[in-house]
């Protein structure tokens, strides 16, 4: 099986260099280069060819020259198939809400053992899935749940028809669970959790997981 192609960036030299080592160890995935922010990861992105460039990046987000939330911001318009997964040390709704607005699809805090980081990005490649730590996670539907029930109802019947079952659905997506985990959680096939999710994106107007997770925090839902 083709290992899956990353970048690391972190202004932390001894960091980044150590990350790079322990991932390489794993036999799914391969790091192609680190770079030391988001200066250097732009540069080195637009030298490299199509094919040799990342699938993931690891990103930092405090780094001098560009943080990591302006890179994003830029790389997500120039190159909007790579998927970003920020491994930082703050856990404050800001900096969560903020990735989340810039493009990445998930959000880890780097005290994670290099196990959880890898497993974050097989999933995040084989099932679409939005890796979040566990404070994060719960972080990130504290900040999507304040808002009046009766709102939120009124918003999502008049704007998106979106059913009962479809919420529930979009906030276990939010939660960080993949399409085998919603449908364990709900008593229902991958099959028809499929089904859902590409009704949810048809009346959300997205194509993808990143995309419905923004709206549903813009509009702060659930």
């Amino acid at each position: 099986m083709k290992k899956i192609p990353i970048a690391i960036v972190d202004d932390k030299r001894l960091l980044r260099n150590a990350l790079k080592d322990q991932i390489n160890f794993s036999n799914a995935i391969e790091v192609l280069f680190i770079a030391e922010d988001g200066v250097d990861f732009l540069k080195q992105m637009e030298e490299r060819a199509p094919s040799e460039r990342p699938l993931v990046v690891m990103m930092d987000i405090e780094m001098p020259r560009m943080d990591g939330l302006e890179t994003v911001l830029i790389a997500k318009q120039i190159y909007p198939d790579v998927q970003f997964i920020m491994l930082t040390v703050f856990d404050d709704e800001n900096k969560i809400f903020e990735a989340i607005k810039a493009g990445a699809c998930g959000y880890l805090l780097k005290d994670e053992k290099i196990p959880v980081i890898i497993k974050s990005i097989k999933d995040v490649i084989e099932d679409g899935a939005v890796p979040m730590s566990a404070t994060v996670a719960r972080k990130t539907l504290l900040m999507i749940k304040q808002v009046p029930e009766k709102e939120t109802t009124q918003t999502q019947n008049s704007e998106y028809q979106l059913s009962t079952r479809e919420m529930s659905i979009l906030e276990l997506i939010v939660d960080g669970l993949n399409y085998q985990e919603i449908a364990e959680k709900l008593f229902i096939s991958p099959h028809t959790v499929r089904k859902h999710i590409a009704n949810i994106y048809e009346k959300l107007h997205v194509s993808n997981k990143t995309a419905a997770i923004k709206i549903a925090l813009k509009k702060k839902w659930f």
